[in-house]
């Protein structure tokens, strides 16, 4: 279980988000929506451990994340993709993936590229030449090497053309369904990303002013009222 208690969290005079609180079961799919500036990106930082609360804390498997090792949050199963295209841009993909599997199961990559066989038709090229959804998927790809229990992402579908991120939302579906593994998605595209969530939070100006299950978010005719 991934458990945020009541967590508040800004950096200098500012609250970035305030009072949140989320319990999610193993393989859990869900959304935290919201405008640039809700404070989504500062709950998934303050989730993984790369940023120190104000005040509440993070409990995985009823053990606290500690803030400033993000390392050891990595190794005991959490994965962070941040926004954009986080790879080595001068290294092959398949430098890429060993590098992020050095301290877990390399030979994992068999597996990461039964996901992704594009990355398997490109492991010799290096990732600064290939496209942003091909290098979106190198990024998920790397995060999957840690073999993780839970995947945080930070817009996995910014500046993809809509195919792409079809392709991308349903990828994210299938690691979660093949392997278990839980997905914390941040999102400015709600509906492509009800398609593959259970749940979801609302968050804006730092505050949940929705939490519920996805149908209920998609049988909402106010919806983006709510934004």
């Amino acid at each position: 279980m991934l458990a945020i208690n009541r967590v508040t969290a800004g950096y200098g005079g500012l609250t970035a988000i305030e009072d949140i609180s989320l319990s999610l079961e193993d393989g859990a799919r869900f959304g935290v929506f919201g405008h640039n500036g809700a404070g989504k990106t500062t709950l998934l930082r303050t989730t993984i451990g790369a940023h120190q609360p104000i005040s509440g804390s993070v409990e995985f498997n009823d053990e606290l994340i500690r803030p400033g090792n993000v390392a050891e949050t990595v190794r005991r199963g959490l994965a962070f993709v941040p926004q954009g295209h986080n790879v080595f841009p001068t290294l092959t993909v398949e430098r890429n993936l060993h590098i992020s599997g050095l301290f877990f199961d390399t030979s994992f990559i068999g597996e990461v590229y039964k996901l992704f066989p594009v990355l398997d038709e490109r492991r010799k090229q290096r990732a600064g030449t290939m496209s942003g959804g091909e290098q979106q998927m190198l990024a998920l790809g790397m995060a999957m090497m840690t073999q993780p229990k839970w995947l945080l992402l930070d817009e996995p579908s910014t500046g993809l053309a809509p195919v792409i991120v079809r392709n991308v939302m349903g990828q994210l579906a299938l690691i979660s369904k093949a392997f278990g593994t839980g997905l914390i998605i941040v999102e400015q595209n709600v509906p492509a990303t009800l398609k593959i969530i259970d749940g979801a939070m609302i968050l804006k100006a730092g505050r949940s002013v929705f939490q519920g299950s996805a149908a209920e978010l998609r049988d909402k005719p106010d919806l983006w009222e709510w934004f």
